[in-house]
């Protein structure tokens, strides 16, 4: 695995470098940012949140018997920073999305990610060892791959494309995709013709037949 810190003078779209004979393109996406808000940063949860605590202080004033023009003061001051707050987060999720840029070949994962420093990750597929699906909203969904033990990265390098909560062994993710299982179906069959020999891990059951909702991979 291979990384390469720079993507500004990529040769296509998401590779830092041409590639080489016999190697294709299957497949390009990035994610779809409001999934991604909603799964990775929490949108809707922040914004029932800020909700909630502008609701508390409205309570609070009225029972404070504040006058209109304080209440009006008051709130709306909280209600700007609240809704700026909330348009930040949306704001960089979007950011996260149109600078990333997946791609499936036929002998690799490439990932470019990063808003500000820009890191493109080569995943090859003998690296990859497993893979689960988890499907989300509108047919997106997220499309971990394991990598073997001595593939070293770290978690903080990867977020948010990473499977939330595997510090220890992270998995990159292809988060919020669209048309998830037929991504998946694409990385599947690509990892079966670079290891004819081998059998994908299972990432959450051992009977899994093909990527599925919250399974893993068995080839």
């Amino acid at each position: 695995m291979s990384r390469q810190h720079e993507h500004e003078f990529e040769a296509a779209p998401g590779l830092p470098e041409k590639l080489p004979a016999g190697e294709h393109i299957l497949w390009q996406g990035a994610p779809e940012w409001r999934s991604l808000g909603v799964s990775a940063f929490g949108l809707r949860t922040v914004a029932m949140y800020l909700l909630v605590m502008w609701l508390l202080q409205f309570a609070h004033l009225w029972d404070q018997g504040s006058n209109a023009m304080e209440m009006a003061k008051y709130l709306g001051i909280s209600g700007a920073c609240a809704t700026l707050a909330w348009a930040l987060l949306g704001g960089f999720t979007y950011l996260v999305s149109s600078t990333t840029l997946y791609t499936l070949t036929n002998r690799r994962v490439v990932m470019r990610i990063g808003v500000v420093l820009g890191l493109t990750l080569n995943l090859p597929y003998r690296q990859i060892t497993g893979a689960s699906l988890k499907p989300l909203a509108r047919g997106t969904g997220d499309l971990a791959v394991q990598i073997k033990p001595d593939s070293h990265i770290a978690y903080l390098h990867l977020w948010p494309h990473a499977r939330p909560w595997h510090f220890k062994a992270p998995q990159p993710t292809l988060r919020s995709i669209a048309g998830a299982e037929a991504v998946s179906d694409i990385l599947l069959q690509a990892w079966r013709l670079e290891n004819p020999n081998e059998r994908m891990l299972a990432g959450e059951a051992a009977s899994a037949p093909a990527i599925a909702p919250n399974h893993g991979l068995m080839a």
